[in-house]
């Protein structure tokens, strides 16, 4: 098997033809679409066009119908793929925060990686509090998820993903679960790892972070990508007619 390369002269993330089949029901198709290192991809869309399956598709959490998928030189729709080691590297923050709520938050920060990663306890847990004061939570270890707020779970799963070192980030739609009070908080975390030049895909309703920190801005809509270009652009003059149409319902 290849091994990672991780250098800046290969795409974090490149897919090639991408299909996907639920039933007969075809959600994407023939989706070509690449993520540079270093590069904030904010992906939007209508529900039902296929953004969330795209990236859960890039984590293998949804398994490809056809089409390949190379991440870091690497072809994880090769079925000899350590799916497991593929994962350490690409961290992914659900729209559900999907914390254990039996676990305190420390527990949850260090369960995975004293199993993927082989980490003593110290050192699993000296990590998760590196990353807790990250997100602004530090001294909250001992707090189980439902003493915290919507938003101080999801920093919570934002650190839980920092902590197994990953190359990049996944985002599925991170504060559509929550109160419009909470969703700056969140936001703050990502803008910093923006800046800090974290690979990130973030599929999102928020166009003003998309404007602000996006890179790259990718309109889908019917399971194919319709429009993409920088986000200040686009959200000013989008050229398609069906981006014209969603963008004019959204801003």
């Amino acid at each position: 098997m290849s091994e990672y390369i991780n250098r800046k002269d290969v795409p974090a993330i490149a897919v090639q033809d991408l299909h996907k089949y639920f039933g007969k029901n075809e959600v994407l198709k023939g989706i070509d679409f690449h993520v540079n290192q270093g590069e904030v991809v904010c992906v939007v869309g209508p529900s039902g066009s296929g953004k969330s399956t795209l990236l859960r598709c890039v984590n293998r959490l949804e398994e490809p119908t056809s089409g390949t998928i190379v991440v870091e030189g690497v072809d994880i729709t090769d079925r000899e793929i350590d799916l497991d080691r593929v994962r350490t590297k690409i961290g992914i923050v659900f729209q559900q925060f999907n914390l254990f709520p039996h676990l305190n938050v420390l527990k949850n920060l260090t369960l995975a990686q004293q199993r993927a990663k082989k980490r003593s306890k110290t050192e699993a847990a000296d990590i998760a509090r590196k990353n807790l004061a990250k997100v602004g939570l530090a001294g909250r270890e001992e707090s189980f998820p439902n003493q915290l707020s919507g938003g101080q779970q999801q920093r919570v799963a934002i650190a839980r993903a920092l902590s197994m070192d990953p190359d990049m980030m996944l985002f599925d739609e991170p504060t559509s679960a929550l109160d419009p009070e909470l969703v700056g908080d969140v936001l703050d975390v990502m803008r910093t790892l923006a800046n800090e030049g974290m690979t990130m895909m973030v599929v999102t309703h928020e166009m003003g972070f998309a404007r602000e920190v996006g890179d790259r801005l990718v309109f889908m809509d019917g399971g194919v990508v319709v429009e993409q270009g920088k986000p200040k652009e686009i959200l000013a003059a989008p050229q398609h007619e069906r981006t014209q149409g969603f963008l004019s319902k959204v801003l």
